[in-house]
């Protein structure tokens, strides 16, 4: 028996990157996977790559488009045993380069959605539910121009640990996993096609096993905090990084 066999999962920025390699490895384990994401074009061909999936466009840092996403869950009528809350956004700016709306719009996704993508799920998640955080290894360093978008993931972290509080009477257990230099197309839209091949080999070159991560790989550490396997595990942030945090 597979191990997520009958169980219904959530992943937030399902349709590429990440998030998609977690919603193909969630339902390659059986369970069956709602998928939300801006881009309905992108969101219809991630479901055909999945298979058991379900398609529901909407951008987490919208209620109104979060309710849409768990009133499809209630009416399958299971619950929801398996959140991975990924949905996130970046952009560089150094300190003097950081606007409002650049703030903004960084805080509003990545903080503010994600805050109301678990708190939204809290009435559907069956007792012995796991819930993982996406949040980042930049939240733990200094890089130069990336500040929102670190401080945006250590708020995660940070409730990462408050919820796995909060929800440890329910059998809930809310991890974070914190990827580092991960092969994406994020890395594309941050940077622009001709850049991208240059930041990329940038990106390698400070990771100790010398190469970026796949998407396949934070997969394979999410599906992990998501399973039994990691039942005395609570509160946690697994680090998949290739070393780079670490040595």
């Amino acid at each position: 028996m597979k191990q997520f066999e009958g169980k219904t999962a959530v992943v937030t920025g399902g349709s590429s990157g990440i998030g998609l390699a977690v919603a193909e490895r969630f339902a390659a384990e059986g369970a069956h996977v709602f998928v939300t994401g801006r881009r309905k074009d992108e969101l219809d061909a991630a479901v055909e790559a999945i298979g058991s999936a379900t398609a529901v466009p909407g951008d987490i840092a919208d209620p109104a488009d979060l309710d849409r996403l768990y009133e499809a869950v209630r009416a399958r009528g299971k619950g929801l045993d398996l959140l991975f809350a990924n949905a996130g956004t970046a952009g560089f700016a150094t300190l003097e380069q950081i606007t409002p709306e650049h703030f903004d719009t960084t805080f509003n996704v990545n903080v503010r959605g994600t805050v109301f993508t678990v708190q939204k799920a809290l009435p559907l998640l069956n007792e012995g539910a796991s819930v993982i955080i996406n949040s980042s290894v930049r939240a733990d360093d200094g890089i130069e121009a990336f500040g929102t978008y670190a401080a945006s993931k250590a708020a995660l972290r940070s409730y990462t640990r408050t919820w796995a509080n909060e929800l440890k009477g329910r059998g809930i257990r809310v991890n974070a996993v914190s990827p580092g230099a991960i092969d994406t197309p994020a890395v594309v839209g941050m940077v622009g096609e001709e850049k991208a091949a240059a930041v990329k080999a940038e990106f390698a070159a400070k990771v100790p096993v010398g190469r970026m991560g796949t998407p396949a790989e934070v997969a394979a550490a999410v599906a992990f905090l998501a399973s039994d396997q990691s039942s005395f595990v609570l509160g946690a942030n697994l680090y998949v990084d290739g070393g780079e945090n670490q040595l």
